[in-house]
């Protein structure tokens, strides 16, 4: 056997390593991330505190409508208090959901409730403290 026998032989041995074992690998990194299906707990706190800012923008919409004098006999200054509360409570664990969330939506993290609990949080605290700043004038 010659040189370029042996020469040939290797590249052809290299172009088959990694010739076929680079297909194999781009598999296995293009394989999608693991979609976790189900309740984690990451994914019930991040719920939890969702259903709580939803029920802080409930409580602050109905507060701002009471200080505006549309339902209700009173100025809606406790309902707005407990819906700055609220909102408070539900913005501090949907930011602590998203700040310890380790994937993106998918990966039973909670990162989706975790974000509408602080959007909606901070909506609860806005419609509190427009309320609040309306039932303070009308006493």
């Amino acid at each position: 056997m010659s040189v370029r026998h042996l020469l040939a032989a290797a590249a052809a041995a290299l172009l088959g390593v990694f010739g076929l074992a680079t297909p194999a690998a781009a598999h296995v990194l293009t394989q999608p991330a693991a979609t976790v299906y189900g309740w984690t707990p990451d994914r019930i706190w991040a719920t939890a505190a969702a259903l709580l800012a939803l029920v802080g923008v409930v409580i602050g919409g109905l507060a701002l409508a009471r200080s505006a004098g549309r339902i209700g006999n009173g100025t809606g200054g406790r309902e707005a208090i407990v819906a700055l509360v609220v909102g408070l409570i539900a913005v501090v664990n949907g930011g602590l959901v998203v700040i310890t969330a380790d994937g993106g939506p998918g990966t039973g993290n909670g990162i989706v409730g975790g974000y509408l609990a602080l959007v909606l949080g901070l909506i609860a605290i806005v419609l509190g403290g427009l309320a609040r700043a309306r039932s303070r004038r009308t006493v």
